[in-house]
């Protein structure tokens, strides 16, 4: 995985997609998003209380497969500027999905988003200071930004968004949480051991 894959945070959704696009889109991955989410804002922006649940549908389906594809080349600069228009659609979707909805369920809304920074912020420093990315089976976990995008509008549709948003942000907090600290307390162990190896060796050196 790269980098800006792990930036990306694809699901299973978005990864088959753009493995599949790699290489046949030939416009600017950013401006592909930017146009993606376009519909998507449309509707949301002019849905007056309760959202038409099939139009909501129907616009995140388009901006998951425009955006999923979004994913030729890391060559490009203004590629990098790709997660975090990922992010920013995804944030801004799950809240005005929730005002629209169930505004009663806007705690469980922005409990859920701090599940996701604490994993996004994860991402960004791990590979900072860790060098690696969180494992593949994280990111099939957690969805992806598509999986939980759609997985809002599926539990919105039927009444169950307040609930769902309960289940999601436990499960994942548990699951990320855990492999996080994990994988931090980890890195920890090998950095205060590779000092003492160092040292070690130093020793037999200068007995010799």
């Amino acid at each position: 995985m790269t980098a800006l894959q792990a930036y990306r945070d694809d699901g299973p959704l978005a990864g088959w997609i753009g493995k599949r696009a790699r290489g046949a889109v030939p416009v600017d991955e950013l401006l592909l998003t930017v146009i993606a989410a376009i519909p998507l804002a449309a509707v949301l922006a002019t849905a007056e209380d309760r959202a038409p649940t099939y139009a909501i549908g129907a616009a995140v389906l388009i901006f998951v497969l425009i955006a999923g594809s979004a994913c030729n080349s890391e060559a490009r600069p203004l590629v990098w500027a790709v997660p975090p228009l990922l992010r920013a659609v995804e944030y801004s979707f799950l809240v005005a999905l929730t005002a629209l909805s169930d505004p009663d369920a806007m705690p469980f809304c922005f409990a859920f988003l701090g599940v996701l920074a604490l994993h996004h912020y994860d991402t960004v420093y791990r590979l900072r200071h860790q060098h690696v990315a969180p494992p593949a089976w994280v990111g099939t976990a957690g969805g992806g930004w598509e999986g939980r995008m759609i997985a809002a509008s599926i539990l919105a549709a039927t009444d169950f968004l307040g609930a769902g948003l309960v289940v999601v942000a436990a499960t994942l907090a548990l699951v990320y949480g855990l492999e996080s600290t994990t994988s931090w307390l980890r890195f920890g162990r090998e950095r205060h051991a590779a000092p003492d190896e160092a040292v070690g060796e130093g020793e037999d050196v200068l007995a010799e």
